[in-house]
């Protein structure tokens, strides 16, 4: 539209020789023709001729929707317009000023009811907007505005989020069983839920388990833990009455009556103080958390006032009480302390048997085998259950006597360092 054009020769108009002027065949030397807007051009007539015959017919523009001679037949270039207005007399015509413009993709505003976090099918959801998008694209009529389109959109997927099912629901739906159709189907489903023998077998068996299991249980904790709390209770009560007996005065008959205590056995370095009863029984002495002494039938054994003899005892080493549990740990020269109304006699440990047999009544005589003595003398033997926790075999502990003291002379000094 810019670039230079060549000047007109002698007064002739511009797009005179092909009849593509404005004025049709102007006279020459008249600029743009003699008639511009109303006389007839060189192929037909320009906004007079034809056009206002048309007009006084009654059609405005032409009836036929701005005419087939609108703008004259060959002016613009009759190919490019003729055709089309030929075959489409019906249809607004595409001048580039009403040329419609390519709409953006309808984006519906979000919802006031799903703009909280939510989680969502992020490929179901862009399917869905993908769809949309497609489906306003292809309903893109000039008659239809966005209000259109919006209810459109509507109406094929309904509010976001609407109208799906709920998950949890339709698992439960699927998962639920079908009802029977008949009384037949209704007993065999009924026969299907109940276990069979074997399944109740085995429940019985695990529930058998799992009792005796609570039972052994109960049983480990009743030995382990209840057995020393009730023996030593019943062993400080009893040490208790003893000494009280000793400082009232009352005095007790040479010989005992089995369960009966009389003296009080001190191993300083164990940190034990137990009382000493007559017999070994488990019922009446040892399992009350006493040291018994072999005072009976053929393991009688001599007293600690006797001239010479073996004072023997025997006492738990795991469970009702346990004073015997750690005198593995005695060494040669520890202090074994019998204590009873009238004196204190002091021992010291000589020698240990780690492992014997229980029928090794040897290790009671007067002057025992293996203990290292030689001659008659005055001695002590303590005997228990090895390993721990089994009763196995004996452990056998030797102690000679050292000192043999008066209660008017207070206690020893094992007893007071």
């Amino acid at each position: 539209m810019t670039a230079l054009r060549p000047e007109r020769e002698s007064g002739t108009a511009y797009g005179q020789s092909s009849g593509d002027s404005y004025g049709g065949a102007g006279d020459q030397g008249t600029s743009y023709g003699q008639q511009p807007y109303g006389g007839p051009g060189a192929h037909g007539d320009w906004y007079g001729g034809a056009a206002s015959a048309a007009a006084d017919q009654g059609g405005g523009y032409g009836a036929d929707g701005y005419g087939s001679e609108r703008y004259g037949a060959q002016t613009y270039g009759a190919e490019a317009y003729q055709e089309p207005y030929a075959q489409q007399q019906h249809t607004r015509p595409q001048h580039p000023q009403h040329v419609r413009q390519e709409q953006p993709a309808y984006i519906p505003p979000p919802d006031d009811e799903t703009v909280a976090l939510r989680i969502a099918d992020t490929a179901a959801a862009a399917g869905s907007r993908s769809a949309a998008r497609s489906a306003e694209a292809a309903d893109d009529s000039p008659m239809g505005g966005r209000a259109a389109r919006r209810k459109a959109a509507k109406r094929r997927h309904g509010r976001r989020g609407a109208g799906r099912p709920d998950a949890a629901a339709a698992e439960a739906d699927q998962d639920a069983p079908g009802a029977p159709r008949s009384r037949l189907e209704a007993r065999r489903q009924a026969r299907a839920r109940r276990p069979s023998p074997a399944t109740l077998a085995s429940r019985a068996i695990g529930e058998v388990f799992i009792t005796t299991g609570v039972l052994m249980l109960l049983f480990v904790s009743y030995q382990l833990w209840w057995t020393n709390i009730r023996a030593h209770a019943q062993a400080d009560k009893e040490a208790s009455s003893l000494q009280n007996d000793w400082a009232s005065g009352k005095r007790n008959p040479g010989s005992f009556e089995p369960g009966q205590g009389f003296a009080l056995l001190h191993i300083p370095k164990l940190d034990v103080v137990v009382p000493i009863a007559e017999g070994i029984s488990n019922k009446q002495v040892l399992d009350r958390g006493m040291v018994g002494h072999y005072g009976e039938g053929k393991l009688k054994t001599a007293m600690p006032n006797a001239k010479t003899g073996n004072f023997g005892l025997a006492g738990h080493r795991n469970t009702h009480g346990e004073p015997f549990r750690y005198i593995n740990r005695l060494t040669p020269g520890d202090d074994i302390v019998v204590e009873t109304q009238d004196k204190f006699f002091v021992y010291k440990m000589a020698s240990i048997l780690p492992v014997t047999s229980p029928s090794n009544v040897s290790v009671l005589e007067p002057v025992p085998p293996g203990s290292g003595f030689t001659e008659p003398g005055r001695y002590i033997t303590l005997t228990t259950c090895t390993p721990e926790f089994t009763s196995k075999y004996r452990m056998i502990v030797w102690g000679k006597m050292v000192e043999e003291r008066p209660r008017s002379k207070g206690k020893p000094d094992a007893l007071v360092s």
